[in-house]
């Protein structure tokens, strides 16, 4: 049996980082997105201690026991980037491999370019690498993204606005987060929002209601708790800020890289998606063809029947299975 799950807190980059970790030996970290938290792994982390890894997920700036600075100019790539190689030189870890999921996915394939002497090699979910949406394009992310909500609601867009989404949800925490995991999810619909103007309409009011409240096959009623306490633990101003500003500084992350847009990836890669996912309906296959030509060294791009966006959670058994061979073949 693996190690016990310990939890850390370490001090960097001016703030605290919240670490959950498990095993010994090469170090993988694991980065999240929007909705999630190092717990978004938790299927993840024992399985890959078994196997002969120290595990490490983290707690993104912006979410859960991490630190959660208010400007957006926070959550750029440079400060992120220098989160998670501070949590390489916690571990006194000269390279890891580094798994993401989501807006994590986009800062993996960001630091296998820019750090490719640091990280050995990536595991990317659910975002293709260059995807126009997720800062791939050659036009301004607020752009396009305000062109596409002149026909529509779009959440991309909606983001924008300081102090609209944060005000939104407020004491409607969990009504929103049990509608964003069920609209991602495989048995959801997030794109419901075509049917939804832009002019006054909020995110949440876009979301359908889920059939039933947790438990669903893969979140119990306890992990909707787990998510919703953590998430709370801030306060109302920021307890979504970490997504919120993710959004938000895409268009500094576009400016500030631009002399490196549509760099290729040289360290070895793995691309895991959930055929259901609703966002690759708002991607192309070309997106896919461009991944493939992009990525030199791609070992599988594998999508998961059954699995929506939260493939970590809704297929973790046939996740770990590529996972472990992705990682024994390194």
């Amino acid at each position: 049996m693996p190690a016990a799950l310990e939890h850390r807190q370490i001090r960097a980059n001016g703030i605290e980082l919240h670490l959950a970790c498990q095993g010994e030996g090469p170090l993988v970290v694991m980065c999240h997105g929007y909705p999630g938290l190092w717990y978004s792994w938790r299927h993840q982390l024992p399985v890959l201690a078994q196997a002969g890894f120290r595990a490490v997920a983290m707690d993104m700036r912006g979410y859960g026991r991490s630190s959660r600075p208010l400007s957006s100019d926070e959550y750029s790539f440079d400060r992120t980037s220098a989160d998670v190689l501070a949590v390489l030189d916690h571990f006194s870890a000269e390279q890891a491999i580094l798994l993401g999921h989501d807006f994590g996915a986009n800062l993996a394939w960001h630091m296998s370019v820019h750090h490719p002497d640091r990280i050995r090699a990536i595991a990317s979910l659910c975002v293709p690498y260059d995807m126009p949406l997720a800062g791939g394009s050659d036009i301004l992310p607020s752009t396009l993204f305000a062109a596409i909500a002149e026909n529509h609601f779009f959440h991309m867009h909606y983001y924008q606005s300081p102090g609209v989404a944060e005000a939104n949800v407020v004491g409607r925490e969990r009504e929103f987060l049990q509608k964003l995991f069920w609209a991602l999810s495989a048995e959801g619909e997030l794109l419901n929002w075509e049917n939804y103007p832009t002019q006054d309409t909020h995110y949440i009011d876009v979301l359908a209601a889920p059939a039933s409240s947790p438990p669903w096959p893969w979140l119990s009623a306890g992990d909707m708790d787990y998510y919703l306490q953590e998430y709370l633990s801030a306060g109302p101003q920021l307890t979504f800020i970490g997504g919120i500003n993710s959004y938000r500084v895409m268009d500094r992350n576009w400016l500030m890289y631009r002399d490196s847009a549509h760099a290729s990836v040289d360290i070895p890669a793995l691309f895991v998606g959930g055929a259901e996912d609703p966002v690759f309906k708002l991607s192309s296959e070309e997106d896919f063809l461009t991944m493939r030509e992009r990525v030199k060294d791609l070992r599988g791009l594998e999508l998961l029947p059954g699995a929506g966006h939260f493939i970590q959670q809704e297929q973790p058994a046939a996740l770990n299975r590529l996972l472990l061979e992705f990682l024994a073949n390194l």
